[in-house]
């Protein structure tokens, strides 16, 4: 049986709900609910109008309703009269095929049917800036390799100590803070967990970050690239596959501690990455982080090629560890379901197609790429990765023709807005554009 919200607001004095969910275009959005009403909510859902956000509808469309999943209960550490639900958008008594958490819930089912699971992990990197957005918020953060720099950290270390003590109430059960390799930048890591819990504390934790900068007199931004000399947002994921019980991607002996199924799995995202591409760095701004240039650091710690390795962070694909393998392609704007559904749809393509990667590379893929003229490149732009998307005769599968034709449609929107103002060039600055766009993503 359900979970009864409204028993539950009474024992844990929760007084509003959040009812979220989130657009195709990563945005989290919200009704306030108070709990008196939250009983007819948790059956017939928050009435919303899709137009207004990024869904691809018309006003002439009935009102979609976002039902709240009572186990995604978060209630804010901040401040516990409030508690946030993620929800699964539905209209005309059907589940909106093309919204986000639906989309990764089927993928989920999919998988299912082999009765497997997928455990993932993220970690969220951010800047931490001015109120303005116009620069880091720590003065004093100059060093030209800061990664880890323990000064810079620990002048942040009341919001870092507010974030992870909530991470920890909240049974995240996070293990490590740090100083990232971009002067104002930070990374926070929790455990792994089944992929749509993940997703939906990703998306949390985006939220969480952001109003507790706030709450402390900064801003906090997941944008890919906000400053030109620095090193941008990524958000890697780890991968696993499990039958609840074992994980299935692990094999003792092998060479990297990864099993067949392991490599047909890493094989299918490979072959999908450039279409996935439109999911993983889905904004203008997310291609001046894909085949950067060095950054101050002297490195941009981002892929160029599609490429996998072992423990060797200059490749697409790297496997740290027996039995798992970290995507290195996402950036900060990703959507958090569509990264997770994006993973899976690809994997099990690879699954059912039996995709053999070839044989990892233990070049610098940095300093060696000429060596390897024939590895496919990634797009160079976001047209390039919607061409790709539109292309793919394996995504188009996994999520349908309309799905994927209404997220090409509002992003090619997206562009035409952009390019009446200004011109995407990397080797300019970074347009105000972006910045106005993006540094909310």
């Amino acid at each position: 049986m359900s979970k009864n919200l409204s028993k539950i607001a009474k024992t844990k004095k929760i007084k509003y709900f959040l009812i979220s969910f989130v657009d195709l275009f990563g945005v989290l959005r919200s009704k306030l609910v108070p709990t008196r009403a939250i009983s007819e909510m948790q059956e017939n859902g928050a009435g919303f109008a899709g137009f207004a956000t990024w869904l691809d509808m018309t006003p002439a469309d009935t009102d979609m309703f976002a039902i709240p999943d009572p186990d995604s209960l978060i209630q804010l550490p901040w401040n516990k009269e409030v508690g946030w639900l993620a929800s699964d958008l539905w209209m005309g008594g059907n589940p909106v095929k093309a919204s986000p958490r639906v989309m990764l819930k089927e993928q989920i089912k999919k998988l299912s049917t082999k009765n497997l699971i997928m455990k993932s992990g993220v970690e969220c990197e951010y800047f931490l800036i001015t109120p303005d957005g116009t620069k880091i918020s720590d003065e004093k953060d100059v060093q030209a390799k800061p990664c880890y720099d323990q000064s810079a950290l620990m002048r942040r270390y009341d919001l870092i100590k507010e974030i992870c003590d909530s991470m920890i109430e909240l049974g995240w059960n996070p293990y490590q803070n740090d100083h990232e390799d971009a002067n104002g930048q930070f990374e926070m890591n929790w455990d792994y967990s089944e992929c749509l819990i993940t997703a939906d504390r990703h998306v949390f934790f985006k939220f969480m970050v952001k109003s507790l900068a706030e709450k402390h007199g900064l801003r906090a931004t997941f944008m890919p690239k906000p400053f030109e000399n620095l090193t941008g947002n990524g958000c890697h994921a780890h991968i696993s596959l499990w039958d609840r019980k074992e994980n299935k991607f692990l094999e003792t002996g092998e060479k990297l501690g990864l099993s067949r199924m392991a490599y047909n799995f890493l094989g299918g995202v490979m072959k999908c990455a450039p279409a996935l591409s439109a999911f993983f760095n889905p904004t203008i701004n997310s291609y001046r982080r894909i085949n950067a240039p060095p950054t101050k650091s002297g490195a941009s710690w981002s892929p160029s090629s599609i490429s996998y390795s072992g423990n060797n962070r200059t490749h697409m694909i790297r496997i740290p560890d027996p039995g798992r393998f970290e995507l290195r392609l996402m950036d900060g704007a990703t959507n958090p379901y569509l990264l997770q559904a994006g993973v899976i749809a690809a994997g099990i393509y690879g699954l059912n197609n039996k995709i053999d990667p070839g044989e990892p590379l233990r070049c610098n893929m940095y300093t060696e790429y000429k060596k390897y003229p024939d590895l496919k490149k990634l797009p160079e732009k976001i047209e390039d990765s919607l061409n790709e998307l539109n292309n793919s005769k394996e995504i188009r599968e996994a999520f349908g023709e309309d799905t994927i034709n209404s997220f090409i449609k509002l992003k090619k929107m997206e562009i035409e807005e952009f390019n009446k103002v200004e011109t995407f060039d990397k080797t300019r600055k970074i347009t105000d554009w972006e910045r106005k766009n993006t540094l909310d993503c």
